[in-house]
């Protein structure tokens, strides 16, 4: 609530929070994105000298931190990027920098794990090489998507989130060639950033991917609060931009996924956080979500906002009414509630590796497979029991 405009009074409340409470809430503020983005909005109202000295401080050295970090990412993303155009690959910069200023007041305020690129299907294969050949390793591949990392360490933890390692992850994401059609890599728009013009998304294609980013997030087991802060302030952005508005709906009406996605996006965040959404946006998004969207919204939409790590399967019950308005689901939901396979590996195998880094591996990997195991017991066994009282409050709907 204190992003909204005005601030509201309710937030006052902060200034009762226990320390037990505050510790608390300082971990879900790191997990969701939101805890840099939560000090700078207590600067820039002048209230950050009312939070605890121990939460300032812990705040601040957050983001010491984690503008060294920024650093180093952005000097890794123009590192790769400089190889990709010396090689003439077709390709744009995804989230990240792309998202700021629109959605991010500055670049150190954001929570980044990785490096996205999209990159044009024919040139993935040379792209693949450029990666590999500066140290990283393939960790997942789809049709869609190829995943590396580079100088992975065991044991990191929450409290190493906003220093700079030297391990880096990078995703490439697939743009397919179709001969006669144009692709977003059609429409880029050259941007300068730290003195290298790099290539990032139309302004339209932008809001529309971090949309469709976001809602993949909310139809997921965990959703960061960030994405839709930023999701919000890159609509307010543009607001009275009725032009903007008139191609974005142009680009997406037809297309289902995309405008239903945008409506739960713009729901959920208007459920959680008060209106925000020109009507120009909400008239084919929010208005064309089917009742049951807004039933789950307003039954289920804070705990998946303000839900703790690692999240719950409630989502599947939106995923479902969805699949009905036309959105297929990416993965069964008999495969989803129980999974016949072991999770990939956190971190793979290193060459001539020492015994205790190796152990350091197993033991990451056996604490994560357990934790995965209890989350499958418990959440299936919570999403049997809500599934029961979702057909109940559907067929009150229905009358």
């Amino acid at each position: 609530m204190s992003f909204c405009d005005p601030y509201p009074q309710r937030c006052s409340i902060l200034g009762n929070l226990s320390r037990r409470e505050w510790e608390r809430s300082l971990r879900w503020l790191d997990i969701s994105g939101l805890a840099l983005y939560f000090l700078h909005r207590m600067i820039e109202l002048r209230l950050s000298n009312d939070l605890p000295e121990f939460v300032l401080a812990r705040l601040r050295k957050n983001l010491e931190d984690n503008a060294e970090r920024t650093q180093s990412m952005i000097a890794e993303s123009i590192a790769i990027q400089r190889e990709f155009q010396c090689s003439s690959i077709s390709y744009a910069v995804l989230k990240g920098l792309s998202l700021w200023p629109s959605s991010v007041p500055a670049p150190e305020l954001r929570s980044q794990f990785d490096l996205d690129f999209l990159i044009a299907e024919r040139d993935a294969s040379r792209a693949r090489s450029i990666l590999e050949q500066s140290g990283y390793r393939l960790y997942h591949a789809s049709r869609r998507s190829l995943e590396f990392k580079r100088n992975e360490k065991p044991g990191l933890s929450l409290k190493d989130l906003y220093k700079a390692q030297p391990s880096h992850a990078v995703e490439l994401h697939i743009e397919p060639d179709r001969a006669g059609h144009p692709t977003p890599l059609d429409r880029i728009e050259m941007r300068t950033l730290y003195g290298c013009e790099m290539p990032v998304l139309s302004s339209i294609d932008l809001l529309l991917g971090q949309g469709l980013h976001a809602y993949k997030h909310v139809c997921s087991e965990f959703s960061r609060a960030s994405h839709l802060l930023e999701f919000r302030r890159h609509v307010l952005a543009h607001f009275h931009d009725s032009d903007f508005w008139a191609k974005l709906q142009t680009t997406a009406e037809n297309n289902t996924r995309a405008s239903l996605g945008l409506g739960v996006v713009t729901l959920l965040i208007t459920h959680v956080m008060g209106d925000f959404g020109p009507r120009a946006l909400t008239k084919w998004t929010v208005h064309s979500l089917p009742e049951s969207a807004h039933l789950w919204i307003n039954r289920y939409g804070k705990r998946a906002v303000l839900g703790n790590f690692p999240g719950t399967k409630l989502y599947l019950l939106l995923q479902k009414e969805l699949e009905v308005a036309g959105v297929p689901a990416k993965r069964p939901l008999r495969k989803v509630l129980l999974p016949h396979r072991l999770p990939p590996p956190v971190i793979q195998g290193f060459p001539k590796e020492t015994t205790a880094v190796r152990l350091a591996r197993y033991r990451m990997q056996l604490v994560f497979i357990l934790s995965r195991l209890r989350f499958h017991l418990m959440e299936g066994l919570r999403f049997a029991w809500e599934s029961r009282s979702w057909r109940r409050q559907k067929g009150r709907l229905a009358l």
